[in-house]
């Protein structure tokens, strides 16, 4: 790692927190485990930084046997505290980020990287109008999408008390305090902090889908209904003075949700799961719409003496029944009391609440949106006309956009399900139905009849008292609950069906006939597609060959009809997760590149707008790293105002728990997109040299990859016994299985507990491997020219530059040292030792070749930042492996008491905060 300078003056704030945090924390342990056990802890936290930070080879070894004899009662304290130590860095960290950015606005500073002025102020120094930047935003969707996948250790309880901490800190760094209101904020601190340590860290249950709908819904409720219309404000204003007229963007920005629509894997999805998702939903937005409409009610105390009304505004105040007496002559203030009124019989209607809202007098519910929207608007209009334009500028111009842009349904949410599984549904209707064998029909006679059905204006699903299989009843019970869904809600609720494991263009017309049948797609009597269908593409093979799949697609007439529904725009999903699975983090990058070059000729050909919704995880193994340098480096032509990306595990707390971080990440990936929209292709720069070059990169490193994996014979042992995967699934962080199915087989397996496990292990495996021999056979062929063609193309190409610093980052976080004490798990030691001593080898070659091609005289040579982030967490994060490995190997020869099973879950809850995009 980067050899780290000593502290700058603007960091002093951070370590000011981070020492706060730690005497706190040691104060508690003190108070509450014992002077014996504090004492213990800090002399294991002196040993361990003098360990890392100093390189002191005595004190790594005194550490070593320290940690190997201590008791368990010791070891849960341990455990305990420098796990916490991990959070709050974190918390402390964020609250650095925002201190640091608030200085450089209060300074004048440039606009930061990645914000919305840098990106307008970029693309305008490019020759770039307001006029096609607006032009660009009313044909754009941008949405985050939130996932349900299991990584996320942290119950919603502790989430609580460190955002308690974050508030406290904020105070105290933004508030001038007296005395008396310092130690109030010393107590409040202390209070929380002994709240943390009697509080369980994880989970006694097993998660079901409605707590993961809870969950999710705690980032609307703390974020995104509070900073999207505060972010469309903001941005409304820029392209306003730029243009010098006034701007109203359409609604381009959509928080979406896999979180009870993701039926794929999870058979805890059904149609009344569903349902409370839709209506748990309502819930919440609509508690958030009375909220606001309680403060509005509120704060318009205009008098009808002193003010005049419209004459719509003065209709709207008197159908108010609420305590009319009392805001007599005041019609602001009944018009939005009668706003409130229908807001709540709204929620009582649709929505599924925990609490109870505040009662008000009868009256008529909304039955859409836009209703609501339009009464915003009464108010509105009559401000600006009475010369109050500056007060519906504020909380009310807030509160029509998020109307606007929530609904009732707070977030769309995707339907998805497996194709294997769309299979079995069809052909089982077509056996009872007396038509074809489906499954012995090859892929041209399945178009063929699969089309027929799609026009045909006979069911395919009977009407009558058909008994179906019960995994088919279940997915036709949802199919159904879908389109009474939408009749409620609106086609908004669930625009989106994803098809995972895709691979044929039979596969998309599954979906298709399915959707027919309940009445969301028609091709007769009218043409009409109220739902996105969209293919997944997740293996390498499925990448290779989704060009030649959606060609074929296209050229079927009736799709082209469908399509024209939907605006003429056809969203891909591309599977970062199990491509990387399939064929290793190089391969994977490189292959769904160039799938998505072949995407764009597709869609140029045939004249469809494409979206491609990108499934990158938290981790650089699963298609995750920085949001901003990801989109930057894709192929030019292949955003244009279109992207989806999901966000899933302990990545979604990293980015939206914090309002002020969440508005940033939010910032990114609009800033991101419009300059990736703007992108041109480099005039004079041949590519095909540099694709070459990748593709004999992938080629080797595919190779590499694959025949450790694949063809080894016995690493799935070793990876099962070298790492905590067989302890994972009892972590209770989430409500699906861990596998596809109860086999043995890498394949069959999720990529989120394999890519979870190689972090938990500090290996990072699929981050990196291959890469290291791909580099080293190519430049022992081509010497130091092939190495200045690779220190070229990362100083110049986005996508090999990004490539590389995600690399480097993941090698930055791994250890082989104390992979090699997880190695000493493997049962068979001879085994491990073959195994293991390839991995070294190729960790090795990997980290010279990203020294070698970045330039860096240590990784993260170029990135202080999370250098030293790193130094500051690894003193806690190497002692909780070194416990790991003691508590696994306790387990492992017959002690499967709680006690144990509990420690072994707490390091794993440590070891993901510390690295933080573990999963």
């Amino acid at each position: 790692m980067a050899v780290l300078e000593p502290i700058a003056e603007k960091d002093l704030p951070l370590t000011r927190d981070l020492d706060l945090l730690a005497e706190l924390l040691a104060d508690t342990i003190r108070e509450q485990a014992g002077v014996l056990t504090s004492d213990q802890i800090e002399s294991i936290r002196d040993m361990a930084v003098r360990y890392v930070r100093e390189h002191d080879a005595a004190a790594g070894q005194a550490l070593s046997r320290t940690l190997s004899s201590l008791e368990l009662p010791a070891t849960i304290s341990l455990v305990r505290a420098f796990s916490y130590f991990s959070h709050l860095s974190n918390i402390a960290e964020d609250l650095h980020h925002n201190r640091r950015r608030r200085a450089h606005k209060m300074m004048g500073s440039a606009a930061q990287r990645g914000s919305l002025a840098a990106a307008i102020a970029d693309l305008t120094a490019k020759g770039h109008k307001p006029a096609e930047m607006l032009a660009l935003l009313n044909e754009t969707l941008i949405a985050p999408v939130m996932t349900a996948h299991p990584t996320e250790v942290k119950r919603k309880t502790i989430l609580d008390c460190h955002r308690a901490l974050a508030e406290l800190l904020t105070e105290r760094d933004r508030v001038q305090m007296t005395p008396e209101e310092q130690k109030a904020n010393q107590d409040a601190l202390e209070r929380v902090m002994q709240t943390l340590w009697q509080t369980r860290e994880i989970r006694t249950f097993k998660l079901k889908v409605q707590d993961e709908i809870e969950n999710g819904s705690t980032y609307f409720r703390n974020t995104f209904l509070h900073e999207i219309p505060r972010l469309y404000v903001d941005l409304e204003d820029r392209l306003a003075e730029l243009s010098g007229q006034q701007v109203e963007l359409p609604n381009f920005i959509h928080v979406g949700s896999w979180i009870g629509g993701d039926r794929d894997g999870n058979p805890f999805v059904t149609a009344d799961v569903l349902r409370y998702a839709v209506s748990r939903q309502a819930g919440v937005v609509l508690d958030y719409y009375y909220q606001q409409c309680q403060k509005l009610e509120n704060e318009l105390s205009m008098s009808a003496r002193l003010v005049q009304v419209d004459q719509s505004l003065q209709a709207l105040a008197e159908s108010a029944t609420d305590d009319v007496a009392r805001k007599g002559g005041e019609p602001y203030r009944l018009a939005m009391s009668a706003i409130r009124a229908r807001v709540f019989a709204t929620a009582a209607k649709i929505g599924t609440f925990h609490h109870t809202l505040h009662d008000v007098a009868h009256a008529p519910a909304y039955e859409l949106p836009q209703e609501l929207a339009a009464d915003l608007a009464v108010v509105a209009n009559s401000l600006k006309a009475h010369g109050a334009a500056k007060i519906a500028a504020g909380r009310l111009r807030r509160l029509q956009r998020a109307v606007s842009v929530f609904g009732f349904h707070m977030a769309p949410i995707d339907m998805r399900q497996h194709s294997g599984m769309h299979e079995k549904v069809i052909s089982e209707l077509f056996n009872r139905a007396g038509l074809e064998d489906y499954q012995s029909l090859d892929e041209h006679s399945r178009r063929v009849v699969l089309l027929r059905e799609l026009a045909s204006p006979r069911p395919l699903i009977c009407p009558y008292d058909v008994e179906y299989s019960e995994d088919v009843q279940k997915e036709l019970n949802i199919l159904k609950a879908a389109a009474e869904i939408q009749a409620q809600y609106g086609e908004e609720v669930l625009p989106n069906y994803i098809i995972s494991n895709c691979d044929s263009v039979s596969d998309i017309l599954e979906v298709a006939v399915l959707l027919n049948d309940v009445g969301l797609v028609s091709l007769a009597p009218q043409i009409r597609s109220k739902v996105n269908i969209i293919p997944l593409f997740e293996t390498i093979p499925d990448l290779r060959g989704s060009d030649t799949i959606m060609t074929e697609l296209f050229s079927i007439a009736q799709w082209r009809q469908l399509l024209a529904c939907r605006d003429g725009v056809q969203e891909v999903m591309l599977g970062y997760s199990d491509s990387n699975k399939d064929g290793g983090y190089l391969t994977s990058n490189w292959e769904l590149y160039k799938a998505e070059l072949k995407l764009v000729d597709v869609f140029n050909k045939f004249g469809f707008k494409m979206r491609l919704f990108h499934g990158r995880g938290g981790t650089v193994g699963r298609g995750g790293g920085p949001a901003y340098d990801a989109i930057l480096a894709q192929p030019v032509g292949s955003v244009n105002g279109q992207i989806r990306i999901t966000e899933q595990g302990e990545v979604i707390a990293a980015k939206y728990a914090d309002r002020e971080v969440g508005r940033r990440n939010l910032e990114i990936l609009v800033a991101a997109t419009l300059e990736a929209s703007f992108a041109k292709w480099e005039e004079g720069v041949d590519p095909q040299p540099r694709r070459d070059l990748m593709e004999k990169l992938s080629v080797r490193a595919y190779q590499a990859y694959r025949d450790l994996v694949y063809a080894t014979p016995d690493f799935v042992t070793y990876f099962r016994e070298a790492t905590p995967i067989g302890e994972i699934p009892n972590l209770n962080i989430g409500s699906r299985p861990s596998a596809r199915k109860a086999t043995n087989s890498i394949a069959d397996l999720r990529a989120i507990p394999w890519v979870f496990s190689w972090s938990q292990c500090r290996l990072m495996l699929p981050g990196w491997y291959g890469f290291g021999t791909a580099i080293a056979e190519y430049l022992k062929d081509s010497g130091e020219e092939g190495l200045k063609t690779l220190r070229h193309l990362y100083q110049t190409w986005p996508f090999f530059t990004s490539s590389i610093s995600n690399m480097e980052m993941v090698l930055a976080k791994s250890d082989i040292a104390i992979a090699a004490r997880y190695s000493e798990l493997v049962n068979d030691q001879q085994l491990a030792q073959r195994i293991f001593g390839r991995i070294k080898d190729e960790w090795q070659r990997a980290v010279d070749a990203v020294l070698a091609i970045t330039e860096h005289n240590e990784l993260l040579g170029d990135n202080p930042m999370l250098a030293r982030s790193l130094a500051n967490r690894l003193p806690y994060l190497d002692p909780l492996n070194h416990l790991q490995v003691e508590l696994l190997k306790r387990m492992r020869s017959g002690d499967e008491s709680e006690d144990v099973a509990h420690a072994v879950h707490l390091t794993i809850n440590g070891i993901a905060a510390g690295l933080r995009n573990s999963g």
